[in-house]
C-alpha cells in the first residue's frame, strides 16, 4: 500500500478502509466485530477504583479488594495526592 502524501485526509482514508474491513469479515463470520470485552471490563474495573479512591480520600479506607500491584499503585497515587 502506498500513498502519495501521508495527511490526515490520506490517513482517514486508511482508517476508513480497516474498519471496513473489520465490519465485513465480522459480518461474514457471524460475530459483532466492535463488542470489545476489554472495554466494557475496563470500564468495570475503572468503576471499583473511583469507588475506593473515593472512600480513601473521605473516610481514610484501606485499599483492599485489588491485586497487590494495583494496591499500590492507588496507595502511592492517594498518598501524593493527600490534601491536594
Amino acid at each position: 500500500l502506498l500513498l502519495t502524501r501521508l495527511d490526515a485526509y490520506a490517513v482517514g482514508q486508511l482508517l476508513a478502509v480497516y474498519e471496513h474491513r473489520t465490519a465485513v469479515q465480522g459480518f461474514l463470520w457471524g460475530i459483532n466485530s466492535f463488542d470489545q470485552w476489554g472495554v466494557e471490563l475496563g470500564k468495570h474495573l475503572a468503576k471499583q477504583v473511583r469507588s475506593q479512591l473515593y472512600a480513601s480520600r473521605k473516610s481514610g479506607a484501606s485499599v483492599q479488594g485489588f491485586t497487590s500491584s494495583t494496591s499500590a499503585l492507588l496507595e502511592a497515587y492517594i498518598r501524593s495526592t493527600k490534601g491536594k
